[in-house]
């Protein structure tokens, strides 16, 4: 007998790619559970499978940064106590990233590269351990949002936030809706989402020097003001430090919140187009967002 879920949860996250540098992502989760029946007539309750499983699946990487431990540009170090983690990406020709964060920051995928593929054999094995035994088998399946339009991939870090999104590198992929006049602009939003096509959106307030933060040796070596943007900030969860090439960053003077994204990008596209009325729906992952006027 075969248990299916559709849309158990959507995963917002970032990664660290060969090729894109840090790349906002969201999938989302369908699942189906193959068993026999238990003493309930079930092979899983609904109600476990969509509390149980989709903890497991947000624990394990949702609102965290993808790390291919095995690629040859990944050099891990921990701190003396295990807390925390130095992440090198060593990409070639100014390209590095670079991050100290808590460990709870960072999923690492036993692969070379970071897929749907390789996080989805990593999310089996972590849920196939949580399972009862009447489940003997599992399929899981991610999947991106099916956008009609144009779309972009967002890393950020929201250091006043509560819960996981105060995580420096966590991200989603978004589409955008920019409307002149009540009339849909593709032309713009292809703009915005060219230019922000493997972002990170930044805060003024949390950009540093390199000097004030908490370096690796790579770090130091590989890179400098006129290649790198330095961020730094203290949240609930503890230190978060990261370090992204300038040509794959972008600063707003606000937080980056789906809110102020909203409102920047309102606030741009009006002045260069005064007599318009403006409204843009910024989306954060998968069916969430904001709308702003201008």
């Amino acid at each position: 007998m075969q248990l299916f879920v559709n849309d158990l949860t959507v995963i917002d996250c970032s990664y660290l790619c060969p090729e894109r540098g840090i790349v906002g992502e969201s999938w989302i989760v369908d699942i189906v559970l193959d068993g026999a029946l238990n003493e309930q007539s079930m092979v899983l309750d609904f109600g476990r499978v969509k509390k149980q499983v989709k903890a497991i699946i947000d624990n394990s990487v949702d609102h965290k940064l993808v790390v291919p431990a095995e690629h040859s540009y990944t050099k891990v170090t921990h701190n003396s106590d295990d807390s925390a983690n130095w992440v090198d990406f060593l990409r070639p020709e100014q390209g590095s990233i670079h991050l100290f964060c808590p460990a709870d920051a960072f999923a690492f995928i036993d692969a070379d590269v970071v897929s749907m593929e390789t996080v989805t054999d990593y999310l089996k094995a972590v849920i196939k351990r949580e399972l009862p035994v009447n489940v003997e088998g599992l399929q899981l399946f991610l999947r991106p949002e099916n956008i009609d339009g144009f779309y972009y991939h967002y890393t950020h870090g929201l250091k006043k936030h509560d819960g996981n999104c105060q995580r420096i590198a966590h991200g989603h992929r978004s589409k955008i809706q920019i409307r002149l006049d009540n009339i849909r602009q593709p032309v713009l939003e292809k703009e915005w989402s060219d230019k922000w096509e493997d972002i990170y959106l930044g805060t003024t307030e949390d950009v540093r020097s390199k000097k004030e933060l908490t370096l690796s040796e790579a770090a130091t070596s590989a890179t400098s003001d006129s290649t790198h943007t330095y961020y730094s900030y203290v949240a609930d969860q503890g230190l978060f430090e990261l370090i992204v090439p300038n040509a794959e960053n972008f600063v707003i003077e606000t937080d980056s919140t789906v809110e102020c994204i909203a409102d920047f990008l309102a606030a741009e596209i009006k002045s260069k187009h005064a007599g318009q009325a403006v409204e843009v729906r910024a989306f954060e992952g998968v069916g969430k967002g904001a709308i702003a006027y201008a």
